[in-house]
């Protein structure tokens, strides 16, 4: 049986639960979202929101620099 390969999300193409993030946010939540996925094998479900608030964490944390 064929395994089929996702693509990773990217700045245009990313799940509808992150269109309405802060663009810093959203950039920061697709990478950290595709890491899930292809590293550790996170379903989307679990991926999305998990990568959304590390991302606004991460943004949070890293206003200043």
């Amino acid at each position: 049986m064929e395994r089929m390969i996702k693509m990773p999300w990217t700045k245009n193409d990313y799940p509808s639960s992150m269109k309405n993030l802060d663009p810093d946010v959203r950039e920061k939540a697709i990478e950290i979202a595709n890491a899930l996925v292809e590293e550790e094998h996170y379903d989307d479900g679990k991926a999305i929101p998990i990568a959304i608030d590390k991302a606004r964490e991460f943004v949070e944390n890293h206003e200043d620099d």
